[in-house]
C-alpha cells in the first residue's frame, strides 16, 4: 500500500551515489534493484486512512476494503468532514461492509478530527521537523511511531528516515551483511549511520531489494 504509484518524480541520484560511495554492500544492491522511484504523493488524510485500514490485515484485502469505503464518498473522494460526518452517523451496517470494526471507526473518527480541527496542520506539515511531525501524527488514536515514519517516508519523501522498529528493514538488512542472526533495533539503527543523510533512500532499497537479498542468501546457502 505504501508503494503505490505516485505522481511525480524527485531525482535521487545524489543520495544513491552517495550510498553506492560509502556502502560496497548497498552499492550491490543498488545494481540489483535499479533507480529509486520514491515520489511523494501529497494525500496526507487518504495515505493516514489507509494505514489505520491496513492494520493487522493484507495489504489485498486492505485496498479492497479501503475502495469500498471510498464509495460513500462523492466521486470516491474522501475528506476529513465528509468521513466524520459519515462515522458520526454510526451506521452499523455500512461499516461493517467496508471492513470497520468498532476500533477502527475510532481511530479513523479520531483522525479525522484531528484534520478537521486543525491539530494535524496540513499548511505546515511540509515545514516541520521530523520529530515534530511524528509528535503530531502519533497524538492520533491507532497512528504509532512506524506509521508516522511511513508518513515521512513516502507522503513528504525525508531523506533521513530508518525505521528500525520494522521487521523487514531488520530481516532484509541482516541479509545485506549475509548475518546469520536479525539484527536488533539498536544495532540497525548503528549500521545505519554510514548512510546518513539519506537513510530514506537506503531503506526504500532495503524494501525493494528483500527478494534479490533473499535469493542470494538461498544461493549462498546451497553452495
Amino acid at each position: 500500500m505504501w508503494f503505490e504509484k505516485s505522481i511525480a518524480q524527485p531525482d535521487w541520484s545524489t543520495p544513491v551515489r552517495h550510498l553506492r560511495r560509502v556502502d560496497p554492500r548497498m552499492k550491490d544492491l543498488i545494481k540489483a534493484v535499479g533507480p529509486c522511484t520514491l515520489a511523494p504523493r501529497g494525500e496526507y488524510f487518504l495515505c493516514l486512512c489507509k494505514s489505520i485500514f491496513s492494520q493487522q490485515i493484507s495489504t489485498k484485502i486492505a485496498t479492497l476494503l479501503f475502495e469500498r469505503f471510498c464509495q460513500n464518498f462523492p466521486r470516491k473522494r474522501p475528506t476529513p468532514k465528509s468521513v466524520r460526518d459519515l462515522l458520526r452517523e454510526n451506521d452499523v451496517d455500512k461499516l461493517k461492509s467496508c471492513g470497520l470494526s468498532k476500533q477502527k471507526r475510532a481511530y479513523v473518527l479520531d483522525l479525522a478530527e484531528h484534520f478537521v480541527d486543525g491539530r494535524i496542520p496540513t499548511k505546515k506539515i511540509p515545514n516541520m521537523t521530523d520529530e515534530q511531525v511524528i509528535e503530531t501524527l502519533t497524538a492520533v488514536n491507532g497512528i504509532g511511531r512506524w506509521t508516522a515514519e511511513m508518513f515521512l517516508i513516502f507522503e513528504l519523501n525525508r531523506p533521513d528516515i530508518l525505521p528500525i522498529d520494522d521487521l523487514g528493514i531488520r530481516v532484509n538488512a541482516g541479509l545485506l551483511d549475509e548475518l546469520t542472526d536479525r539484527p536488533t533495533p539498536k544495532q540497525t539503527l548503528a549500521r545505519g549511520e554510514i548512510w546518513k543523510p539519506y537513510r530514506t533512500i537506503a531503506t526504500w532499497y532495503l524494501w525493494r531489494g528483500g527478494p534479490w537479498l533473499a535469493e542470494r542468501r538461498a544461493k549462498s546457502v546451497s553452495k
